[in-house]
């Protein structure tokens, strides 16, 4: 009885245990693991202390040199010509000969175009004998005025003949030795050479409005002989000087109207070019040229450089600026109107500047000075551009803080900042004109 009594208080107790057995397997577990970590943590070493070492930027340097420099401003403009003028047709008519091509350069004398002359001659004739026409009605007029006033002397002796017979007709009509129809009949004739007269010297006394009207007229028809013979000699056109053809927009057996565009022509010599010079330096360019002033430009991007000089400011300015007229000094055989340019302007030269090079600069103001190894901040202030002679575009600029023998960055660096450390390169020596000597 007891034996059974215990069995069944030990299937009671079991359940328990087995219960607690699986709570304390996973404490078990983590209480090993931090033994194990702590174990390790007192009997490792320690480990050796990190040194953080500042990274030095290798940039490239120049040692700078103040001085007078003349800068230069960067204008665009377009070549133009005040020769150029455009060929048309004197008269109408077919072209027979248009030896000149788009483009071609033309020496002095030679054909350019020429109309047909079985369009030309005829109007020629034409107004000739228009001419000899009204010469010849004036000439008729002359000897008629010379007739009429022989005329008018025999008509004059007639009415005073008519006038002396109606007088004795009267004396013999009061003797009744006529009968009175006879007074009539002189009355009559002395009316009508009276009548004869008057037509005749009313014709006299028009003569010199008719001569100066026929006159007129043989002034009109020589008038327009000449200028048809001068359009019949320009169906002929030679060029005027050496130049180059431009703008051809006819071809040979093509039929023309009067003062039709045939082309275009225009010399090398005498172009210009026209640019826009900002509001801000107007004043400087319209100054120079009242002091007599001679502003140098070349041509940028161009080989051979064209070499220019400025010769007027335009009479009108707008928003943008005043355009500025260059001459070309010498033109190249290449050059074409309407060639777009660009062109460095030397300005008045400007003292204490500095000559860098555009890399050098950061933002529109800012340089960086060597300094101990660091970066040193200086602010500037760019007064333009400068070329050397192997045609390196450089920036100027000026700042009391810039000082001779001063190393300044030339290299771009993204992340310039002040006090930022460098290791600079060997430093670059420029003369007055940022050439290494």
């Amino acid at each position: 009885m007891h034996w059974q009594q215990a069995i069944q208080g030990y299937k009671k107790i079991l359940p328990f245990g087995t219960s607690m057995r699986k709570r304390l397997v996973p404490i078990l577990i983590v209480a090993t693991g931090i033994a194990i970590f702590i174990l390790l943590r007192l009997t490792g070493d320690d480990p050796a202390p990190v040194n953080s070492q500042e990274r030095s930027w290798r940039v490239a340097t120049e040692v700078i040199q103040p001085d007078a420099f003349a800068p230069r401003l960067t204008l665009y403009g377009q070549l133009e010509s005040p020769l150029l003028f455009t060929v048309v047709a004197p008269m109408a008519g077919r072209i027979a000969s248009l030896p000149a091509k788009d483009g071609e350069q033309i020496k002095q004398g030679e054909l350019l175009m020429a109309l047909d002359e079985a369009d030309i001659q005829p109007r020629v004739e034409q107004a000739k004998a228009d001419l000899e026409d009204a010469k010849a009605q004036l000439q008729s007029e002359k000897i008629a005025h010379q007739n009429d006033l022989q005329a008018l002397r025999l008509e004059q002796r007639i009415q005073a003949n008519a006038q002396k017979n109606l007088e004795r007709t009267e004396q013999l009509i009061e003797r009744g030795v006529l009968p009175t129809a006879e007074l009539e009949n002189s009355k009559d004739a002395l009316d009508r050479s009276a009548l004869t007269v008057a037509i005749r010297q009313r014709s006299i006394n028009s003569f010199a409005s008719r001569l100066q009207a026929l006159e007129a007229r043989v002034a009109r028809a020589q008038a327009t002989f000449d200028s048809t013979l001068r359009d019949a000699e320009r169906s002929r056109f030679l060029a005027p000087f050496d130049g180059v053809v431009g703008n051809v927009q006819a071809a040979v057996g093509d039929q023309v109207n009067v003062n039709a565009a045939l082309l275009d022509f225009y010399p090398l010599q005498g172009m210009e070019l026209r640019a826009v010079v900002p509001q801000v330096h107007s004043q400087s360019f319209s100054q120079a040229l009242q002091n007599g002033q001679e502003l140098k430009a070349r041509s940028l991007d161009v080989e051979p450089p064209i070499h220019l000089t400025l010769k007027r400011i335009a009479g009108q300015a707008d928003a943008r600026g005043v355009e500025a007229l260059f001459s070309v000094d010498q033109p190249q055989p290449g050059l074409r109107l309407g060639n777009l340019l660009a062109i460095s302007v030397a300005r008045p030269v400007r003292n204490d500047s500095v000559a860098l090079p555009y890399s050098a600069l950061y933002g529109n103001d800012t340089l960086y000075q060597v300094l101990d190894g660091r970066l040193q901040r200086i602010q500037v202030q760019r007064v333009g551009e400068t070329m050397n002679e192997q045609g390196e575009r450089r920036v100027l600029v000026r700042s009391t803080e810039l000082k001779a023998g001063m190393e300044v960055v030339t290299t771009h660096l993204p992340n310039a900042v002040q006090g930022l450390k460098v290791e600079a390169s060997a430093p670059a020596t420029k003369d007055a004109t940022g050439q290494q000597p």
